[in-house]
């Protein structure tokens, strides 16, 4: 029976392995088919977008800016006649649909105040995506700048605005995976290498990681193509296909290891290991995946995609350790411990040493459970406390990537005071019958609510179809079509206003500046009853991006905790341990959360981070993310260390006996992976982008708290006080985790 089991599962492993191999190949350069825009389902700025696309035919709903230094005055006859150079230049390129620059409008908007300017480029890829087309540009606005460098040595064209600066963020997000990998790679390998003393039994969670890193990121890249799946999958996919895969591989390992102890051949070692491990791991992993499962509802792509790879990265994780681990150890057998290293003790010397530290420990936690408790708890529930004051409004200085050309750029913008030209609200306003071309009544209304939008202290600039014609409407014949298309639709009921902030407006000025003009409305705006207003661009984004996540927080944790609940409930078959564990998990969570207001919101020890000052607060998305992530990856060592302390009950041990037997059976296994679970997490706290540090640096806290004070203090603690109600309603002939489990000594 026993052989007939191995072959099964050699044969599974087997076709799993070339399935993953088979991956492989679309897992190269994954990232150029995600997306660095972030997409609200139902939201205005994707209506602007659709209504600037289909009823204005507007050549600008995709735009890139290019900035000019080193050129004479664009008001001079000699900048005149270099900038008339460069559009003509840049209308060349495929995919550019449109070009404007103070030659075309006249506007001083154009002229930078250092003597600057800029051109703005409207895109419509022919094929591929619009992102496709930065490169080109790139590429262009160089062979034009080496054209004028002979007579304009100072000459410096640079690309800016959301599409270019997506693009730079693509690039380095590439960048930073690969860093914070280099960085993982080597630390979580002495990190197992300690744990096992040996090379092979080291190796083999490292490869199950990358495998799961590889086949998460070659499906994600499949899925893109029908998906609007953001670069943020990559580096969830690495962050959590290390941790995850190292983890639960780590306990297949474990499990292997003190069955050969016992006296097991490869063979059975690896099946018992199997059927002892494989149950844990599809309970810690369900609780895992619920969590990224709820991030499916919340109508945020870069949310959405942070689900799907959660969900994938989870999954391949626990196929791969339930499959090729335990193959790979059963041919492995005894030489699971090959390439000992120098002076660390044999493989059985190895487990007893360490279990029989760890056992004296437990006796210390169940002598003196409330005092573990009071000591323990005080600290964390001081730091979650702190959790009160998070505050996910836009995080106020400069947190894009600094080496990136459109990051310069953008900087170049804002020395020239034009800076707005990149962060413009984009207004629509549509009247319910006339035109506004045709009719006074219609024109007045536009030019009422530039005029009243332009008289706000946040504004430095409105353009649109009336302050083009300069208020008069018989100027209007003398407009280009591109004009015309750019800033009135084209049943002409429709206009659009490019409202430009000030330089110094904050980000979230802006964003307080997009729901005063939704909460006033177009028809007190205009005058006109039945009068609709949408407001598009990028502070509208981040106006909606907020709104959603603080409006899904909420359901999003209900759907974690009671998904949690009854994961652990038909896992436990115990309601004690399954509400004590969601309890727990809570606190680990607003603990952590305490930690990320103390160092980035406030600004304590952020330097160290490479965030001087604080930030003020936190990135919308961190805590949601976050919390879907922390709250199943805590519930691993619960499940860990309840599952053991289980086995020793029904072995015949007492309460007081069976908790120190779990602690030595688990302890090692738990610190070893959460020290490996901090190292990778820590890895990402080291890059450049600002939302990867958040969440990363919450990751590696909430592991460390709860691999520590929780798991090793106050979890033990409460199973003491517990005693038998640790198992209630059913008591332990029904609690299930392990089924045929033994306690190999």
């Amino acid at each position: 029976m026993m052989i007939l089991m191995n072959v099964r599962r050699l044969w599974v492993a087997g076709l799993v392995f070339a399935a993953v191999i088979g991956l492989l190949p679309f897992s190269f350069h994954a990232e150029r088919h995600l997306e660095t825009a972030t997409r609200i389902e139902g939201g205005e700025p994707e209506e602007v977008r659709q209504e600037l696309s289909s009823h204005f035919r507007s050549p600008f709903v995709e735009r890139a800016v290019l900035v000019i230094e080193g050129l004479p005055p664009a008001d001079s006859d000699d900048g005149a006649q270099a900038l008339g150079a460069i559009v003509s230049g840049l209308k060349e390129e495929p995919g550019v649909s449109g070009a404007v620059s103070y030659l075309e409008l006249r506007d001083p908007i154009f002229l930078g105040n250092d003597g600057g300017t800029f051109v703005l480029i409207g895109l419509e890829p022919t094929q591929g995506p619009v992102e496709s087309l930065v490169p080109k540009l790139h590429e262009r606005a160089k062979a034009l700048e080496d054209r004028l460098r002979s007579r304009y040595p100072a000459v410096k064209l640079e690309l800016t605005g959301e599409l270019p600066l997506n693009f730079d963020i693509r690039k380095a997000s590439a960048d930073e995976v690969r860093h914070s990998e280099i960085l993982a790679i080597p630390a979580t390998l002495a990190l197992l290498l300690l744990a096992f003393g040996s090379l092979i039994a080291a190796m083999i969670p490292l490869a199950i990681g990358q495998l799961a890193i590889a086949a998460t990121l070659a499906i994600a890249g499949l899925l893109a193509s029908r998906l609007h799946l953001s670069i943020l999958v990559q580096n969830l996919a690495t962050m959590l296909g290390l941790g995850l895969g190292i983890d639960y591989a780590l306990l297949m390992v474990s499990r292997f290891r003190e069955t050969i102890v016992a006296g097991h051949a490869g063979p059975a070692a690896s099946v018992l290991a199997a059927r002892q491990a494989g149950r844990t791991l599809l309970i810690s992993a369900s609780t895992v995946a619920i969590g990224f499962l709820a991030l499916l509802t919340v109508p945020i792509s870069e949310i959405r995609s942070l689900g799907v790879a959660g969900f994938l990265v989870t999954g391949m994780c626990v196929l791969l350790t339930c499959t090729l681990v335990p193959a790979a150890l059963g041919l492995l057998g005894p030489r699971i411990d090959a390439g000992r290293l120098p002076f660390t003790p044999r493989l059985d010397a190895h487990l007893s040493g360490a279990g029989d530290r760890w056992r004296r420990w437990g006796k210390v936690i169940v002598a003196h459970p409330w005092m573990a408790i009071f000591l323990a708890g005080i600290p964390m529930l001081l730091l979650a406390w702190q959790a009160i004051r998070l505050d996910t409004s836009v995080p106020r200085g400069d947190w894009l990537p600094q080496a990136a050309e459109s990051v310069h750029a953008l900087h170049t913008l804002e020395q020239m005071d034009r800076a707005g030209v990149v962060q413009s609200l984009r207004v629509i306003v549509e009247l319910p019958t006339g035109s506004i071309a045709q009719s006074d009544a219609g024109w007045n209304a536009i030019d009422g609510i530039s005029k009243r939008l332009a008289s706000d202290r946040r504004c430095a600039r409105v353009i649109s179809i009336t302050t083009i014609a300069e208020g008069n409407r018989s100027f209007l014949n003398s407009l280009s079509r591109e004009t015309r298309r750019t800033f009135l639709s084209s049943d002409g009921r429709a206009a659009l206003l490019e409202v430009l902030p000030k330089t110094s407006v904050s980000l979230r000025d802006q964003v307080g500046w997009v729901r005063d003009l939704r909460k006033t409305g177009a028809a007190a705006l205009t005058g006109v009853p039945g009068a609709t207003l949408l407001v598009g661009g990028i502070p509208a984004l981040n106006a909606d991006y907020q709104t959603i996540v603080s409006d899904h927080l909420v359901p999003v944790t209900a759907l974690v905790v009671v998904g949690t609940l009854l994961a652990l409930l038909g896992g436990f078959r115990s309601l004690f341990a399954a509400v004590k564990a969601i309890a727990l998990n809570l606190l680990s969570v607003s603990a952590s959360f305490g930690a990320l207001v103390l160092v980035f919101q406030d600004g304590h020890g952020s330097g160290l981070l490479g965030v001087p000052g604080g930030t003020g607060s936190v990135f919308p998305l961190v805590p949601i993310v976050a919390f879907a992530i922390v709250f199943g990856l805590s519930m691993d060592y619960e499940v860990f260390l309840v599952a053991r302390v289980l086995e020793a009950r029904r072995s015949g041990l007492s309460e007081v006996d069976a908790i120190p037997e779990g602690l030595a059976r688990t302890a090692g296994l738990i610190t070893s992976a959460a020290a490996i679970m901090i190292v990778v997490f820590a890895a990402f706290t080291f890059g450049d982008f600002l939302v990867v540090k958040m969440i990363g640096f919450t990751l590696a806290v909430a592991v460390l708290i709860d691999a520590t004070l929780v798991r090793m203090v106050i979890g033990p603690a409460l199973l003491r006080i517990a005693g038998d109600w640790n198992w209630w309603p059913g008591g332990l002939a029904t609690v299930r985790i392990a089924p045929g489990t033994a306690n190999h000594k």
